[in-house]
């Protein structure tokens, strides 16, 4: 599922109504902007008055200051004139700074995703007002098994098919890969971000598939895997040969998309038989009605990176 990549709650620092709410759910939002005011009349008052005690603490400790050089009063005078100045200055900024929280403003760009309040509302000092969601960069994350994470590197392209835009295909690429597996289920989230021109209409909570490339190979010996046959450390496939049968042992590796990559026991071109397996005897003569569906040729693949089922096998399917 996408997610935006960060998503920041707004939250009330001054307590009062509201008196007007500027902003709903799924408007786009600039840092800065006006999303709520709340009333702040009395702390007005407040400031005011803070304003005036401010002027006159400085016209006292500018007098005193000329007294002083004339010897009229003592420094400890001076000083006091002076610390009632620099309180008054304190108190002042303090209010002016509160007067500010009356406006509240949206701390990122993004869209409003939640808007718990309504005009004519009380609020108190952090009640969650609002939620907005920074839609630059979408992710999803992928869990993928602890044996094949280490195939993965940042900044990795990902394709991704989107099932709400009918499957069609956008290119993700791997942001970051979590330092640590989940101990219940040992897989590891891999996160991959989409941006730019990739987020044409899409939108947070959007189911996305992903398809990991977790093992390339050059030249790789594939067969259809229902051509192999036996249990694990007996494998093998029947091939034809002069027109009879051979059973060759092989060594398997990786299975990828209904096909098994073969890393011993045949040779490229070497013709594979696909059906009937359960009933074939060595050495029996070979009788081929349909060459495409009883016997395959083995192939080179250039690319034998493969998607497997959602559960971090060999690939990842994120909802």
């Amino acid at each position: 599922m996408l997610e935006p990549i960060r998503t920041v709650g707004v939250n009330a620092q001054l307590s009062g109504i509201l008196l007007s709410i500027k902003a709903e759910e799924g408007h786009r939002v600039r840092q800065g902007d006006v999303l709520a005011e709340i009333d702040a009349r009395e702390l007005e008052a407040q400031a005011r008055s803070a304003e005036a005690s401010l002027k006159f603490a400085q016209s006292t400790v500018e007098r005193s200051e000329q007294l002083f050089k004339q010897q009229i009063i003592t420094l400890a005078e001076l000083e006091r004139d002076r610390a009632s100045f620099e309180s008054a200055k304190a108190s002042s900024e303090q209010l002016k700074t509160r007067l500010g929280y009356a406006r509240v403003l949206a701390p990122i760009t993004g869209i409003i995703t939640e808007k718990r309040i309504e005009a004519g509302d009380i609020v108190s000092s952090s009640t969650r007002l609002f939620a907005i969601a920074d839609v630059s960069t979408l992710v999803t994350r992928i869990q993928v098994s602890e044996l094949e994470v280490s195939t993965l590197r940042a900044g990795e392209t990902v394709p991704l098919t989107v099932d709400a835009l009918g499957g069609q295909r956008v290119d993700g690429r791997i942001r970051r890969v979590f330092p640590a597996a989940d101990s219940a289920t040992r897989l590891v989230p891999v996160e991959v971000a989409l941006t730019g021109r990739q987020l044409s209409g899409l939108r947070p909570g959007y189911t996305v598939r992903a398809t990991l490339a977790l093992d390339r190979r050059d030249d790789a010996l594939l067969v259809p895997s229902r051509a192999v046959s036996g249990p694990a450390g007996a494998r093998a496939v029947y091939v034809v040969k002069g027109g009879l049968v051979e059973r060759r042992a092989v060594r398997v590796g990786s299975d990828m998309a209904g096909l098994s990559e073969i890393l011993e026991g045949v040779t490229e071109g070497d013709s594979v038989i696909t059906s009937g397996t359960s009933m074939i005897r060595e050495g029996a003569k070979a009788n081929v009605v349909d060459p495409l569906s009883d016997q395959v040729p083995v192939r080179k693949s250039l690319d034998s990176s493969a998607t497997r089922p959602p559960g971090g096998r060999r690939g990842g399917e994120s909802k």
